[in-house]
């Protein structure tokens, strides 16, 4: 390792991501993939946007919602692939400190926002479905709005501390991250200093935010299911439930290789390091890709706009 690298500092001017050490020979070709993933995202997402922008029909809180969760996923994804393919096509590792902590704290803010976004969710399906001839007036223009507000508001002071934490350390063994972005733990992990503070506080957000988020999650759809199997027939319990499978499947998308990722990085120790880089990015890649696909084959109203977006297009 070079001198400059290991060098006395309190703050980086730069650091160094490495991308997926082991695998750099293969840069080239996993970033098709990425690439690949990256496009269809930003192309689904703004084509979501599109659909509920200009049908008149589709302003609910359902795809109010959906519209919050896609710029969500827009704002996740390009947090971190502009920079990814920069490092894999252009071999350009170098990141200013205070860009690195900009991106750390994007990442983990509307990651968290997402989080509370499949919560609001949850809690439109358990009023469409437990109590709907109330659904317009709970779930108003000016409660989806508040929701939204108080979603945000939320995630970007839970993770305000990330940046301000990280900034105080002092960095004096070296300024390489073997990672593609900026991510929190691999961030600190280069102080030479007692960073229990932070990762304790890391620890606090993954149990108040995400632990939280799926408690309510789960809470609506015991309540939903329970008012699914009240119904007589069951063509009744299947269409009904039919009206969630959208919001289930983007769920399962975000939070399994979340919780993946989450779990290999605090127990695996053994598994290698490129794998744990991977699923760290997947877990921010695979969503933002899905999201859309899933609410354009699950959902009429959107997959038949879609229909039309694109016949019309084609004449």
């Amino acid at each position: 390792m070079s001198g400059s690298n290991t060098t006395d500092f309190i703050n980086p001017s730069t650091f160094i991501l490495l991308g997926i050490p082991g695998l750099e020979a293969a840069h080239i070709w996993i970033s098709i993939p990425f690439c690949t993933m990256y496009t269809i995202a930003i192309l689904g997402n703004f084509i979501i946007l599109l659909i509920v922008k200009r049908d008149p029909s589709l302003h609910g809180p359902m795809y109010y919602f959906l519209c919050m969760l896609a710029i969500t996923d827009l704002v996740l994804s390009t947090s971190i692939l502009p920079k990814t393919l920069s490092i894999f096509w252009f071999n350009s590792r170098e990141i200013y400190f205070s860009a690195c902590l900009t991106q750390m704290y994007f990442i983990h803010c509307f990651s968290g926002i997402a989080s509370g976004i499949f919560v609001a969710m949850a809690f439109d399906r358990y009023v469409a479905i437990c109590d709907p001839l109330r659904h317009s007036t709970i779930l108003t223009n000016h409660v989806v709005a508040m929701i939204g507000l108080a979603v945000v508001l939320r995630s970007s002071m839970l993770i305000l501390p990330y940046p301000f934490l990280a900034r105080q350390w002092p960095y004096c063994r070296t300024n390489i991250i073997p990672h593609t972005y900026c991510e929190h733990i691999a961030v600190v992990k280069q102080a030479c200093a007692d960073i229990r503070v932070s990762i304790y506080y890391g620890l606090f957000l993954t149990v108040s935010v995400v632990g939280l988020d799926t408690f309510f999650i789960a809470m609506s759809y015991i309540q939903i299911l329970r008012a699914v199997f009240s119904l007589p027939t069951k063509d009744a319990q299947l269409k009904t439930f039919g009206t969630c499978i959208s919001h289930l499947c983007s769920i399962l998308s975000f939070y399994v290789p979340a919780l993946f990722s989450y779990l290999t990085h605090r127990f695996g120790h053994n598994v290698p390091l490129h794998f744990h880089i991977i699923m760290a990015n997947m877990y921010l890649l695979v969503p933002p890709m899905l999201n859309p696909i899933i609410y354009g084959v699950r959902t009429k109203q959107i997959g038949d706009r879609l229909l039309q977006l694109f016949t019309h297009t084609g004449a």
